[in-house]
């Protein structure tokens, strides 16, 4: 017989987890027993895939904009070869040049380089002076001679004085850049000088004889082999080698005194490839005085802002030569023996 009074039921049924959080341990059995269980399944996971693929998509984004920003930044050091550090180049300043490390065709203080900075900082109509910091052993006499050229060149077309500035050392080519200058200021420990030219290498014919290895070298002309290092050197090709380096450092002289003039004091070791602290180069007239670049630019050139025109490698470069070109680069300098001022 039917009960005519049932039990009731409330109209709403709260399936929250909260709800079943408080309805005890059997409320989970209740309600996948129960009536709408399936509904409350599917709503689980469709909230579930939504936060999914919100996720992914801000990954998805953050990697995106990571690549654009490193492909950025790569265009930017492909691009980017350094150059004047002012904003406004028209204003009163100090043209400031590095020279650093060796002077070499490819380095930072490559006659490409520092002539190309040289110019900018001549041009800019703000620029007092300029001044080439050096500190540097020497290197490349042509390199040398192509910048010293310009300095010249430069300084008489544009009316613009130029000072060297060295710092540890202005040894060698160097030095042959620095003579072109006004006035070379100096720190009274900085190395100064070498005023020689050498060319080095190595013998290696007893070694090989010991080792029982014979040397095959062919060639089409009977100096083509010279200087070889696996080969015995004549007294005919010691005799060129040293008439060509006379040669070269017969240049250096007379660039030298050229540029220093009567200020030089000259000693039978002047020219000898000897070096000497800052203050002998000033006692023999190699330099004129000690100072730093902010004394110069504030006592001599009387304009205090530096602006920095030096022109260097960039990343992309760099890494080219590295795993480049330059991997081979080191043995045929081994092999190879050509004429350096430093």
């Amino acid at each position: 017989m039917t009960d005519p009074f049932p039990p009731e039921r409330p109209e709403f049924e709260d399936n929250s987890p909260a709800a079943r959080a408080s309805a005890g341990p059997g409320a989970s059995k209740k309600e996948a027993d129960g009536p709408g269980w399936e509904r409350s399944t599917l709503e689980r996971l469709m909230f579930a895939t939504l936060a999914e693929q919100r996720a992914t998509r801000r990954w998805r984004t953050f990697t995106r904009l990571a690549w654009l920003t490193f492909f950025a930044f790569l265009v930017w050091t492909l691009l980017y070869r350094g150059g004047p550090s002012s904003a406004d180049k028209s204003l009163p300043h100090t043209a400031v040049i590095e020279i650093k490390g060796e002077i070499a065709d490819g380095a930072d203080a490559s006659a490409e380089f520092v002539v190309a900075a040289m110019r900018a900082a001549f041009e800019d109509v703000g620029a007092q002076a300029v001044v080439l910091l050096i500190n540097s052993p020497g290197g490349s006499p042509v390199q040398a001679g192509i910048i010293n050229d310009e300095v010249v060149r430069l300084r008489a077309k544009h009316k613009k004085p130029v000072y060297a500035v060295v710092e540890e050392s202005c040894a060698s080519a160097a030095y042959y850049i620095a003579a072109g200058a006004d006035r070379i200021f100096v720190d009274k420990a900085s190395i100064v000088g070498s005023i020689g030219v050498l060319m080095d290498g190595f013998g290696f014919t007893g070694l090989l004889d010991k080792l029982g290895v014979e040397r095959r070298l062919l060639t089409a002309g009977e100096n083509k082999g010279f200087l070889d290092p696996f080969s015995p050197q004549t007294e005919q090709q010691r005799t060129y080698a040293q008439t060509m380096l006379n040669q070269i450092h017969r240049q250096f002289i007379d660039v030298v005194k050229a540029g220093r003039g009567k200020r030089l004091k000259e000693t039978p070791e002047l020219f000898s490839g000897l070096f000497w602290t800052g203050q002998q180069a000033v006692e023999l007239g190699l330099a004129d005085q000690l100072g730093n670049l902010d004394f110069v630019a504030r006592e001599i050139v009387k304009a205090e802002e530096l602006v920095d025109y030096t022109r260097r490698e960039n990343v992309a470069e760099k890494l080219a030569k590295r795993f480049g070109a330059a991997m081979g680069e080191g043995a045929v300098r081994a092999l190879k023996s050509v004429p350096s001022l430093r």
